[in-house]
């Protein structure tokens, strides 16, 4: 089933064959969408009590951006009375719903269900986002190793200067040390660079 943003309908029950097709149809749209790199919660908007909660969701690039309406509670029940028969005294306000916060997105295997796992600390609605990685694609093909034989590197060598075979050591120590190792370093440059 794919999915339809306007599922469930408002005031009736829920059923476990739509929902199930309701979250294959989003897993679907995951899976379309290929790598996520990022979440963001662009807004959450508090709603009228009694109203439905809503969830709309975009991607732009391989940013998820979602967008939550959530009712407002009902009115509570009216306070018992005071001591002296008449109301009692109006209770401290509440803590705000402030703001929603996304703990983790973390990658799941390719194939794997993915799943959204939310809790509220009183002042934060907490989301933990589960969203299984694609599947690695094919291995380009192998290109053939490179050979060189000796006749060709023989080739390529001629004709290019002869490095260093014309230039002399210097063959007398120093007597400074740091002067001797930098000798002894200068020969071995041009002890190898000969052919």
């Amino acid at each position: 089933m794919p999915f339809d943003p306007n599922l469930p309908q408002e005031n009736t029950p829920v059923d476990a064959v739509q929902m199930r097709g309701q979250l294959n149809g989003l897993k679907d749209l995951i899976d379309a969408v290929g790598s996520i790199t990022a979440v963001v919660v662009d807004a959450v908007i508090s709603l009228p009590p009694g109203d439905p909660a809503t969830v709309s969701i975009s991607l732009t690039g391989t940013t998820l951006h979602f967008t939550f309406g959530i009712p407002e509670g009902q009115t509570g029940p009216q306070g018992m009375p005071g001591n002296d028969g008449g109301p009692g005294p109006v209770g401290p306000q509440g803590p705000p719903f402030a703001q929603a916060v996304v703990d983790a997105v973390n990658t799941l295997p390719p194939g794997s269900p993915a799943s959204v796992g939310v809790n509220f600390d009183g002042t934060h609605v907490r989301f933990t986002f589960e969203i299984p990685q694609g599947y690695e694609g094919p291995a380009g093909a192998q290109g053939e190793p490179g050979e060189v034989s000796q006749a060709q590197l023989d080739t390529a060598i001629s004709g290019t200067s002869p490095n260093t075979n014309n230039v002399g050591t210097l063959d007398t120590p120093f007597g400074d040390p740091d002067m001797e190792a930098l000798r002894q370093k200068l020969n071995e440059l041009i002890l190898n660079g000969r052919r």
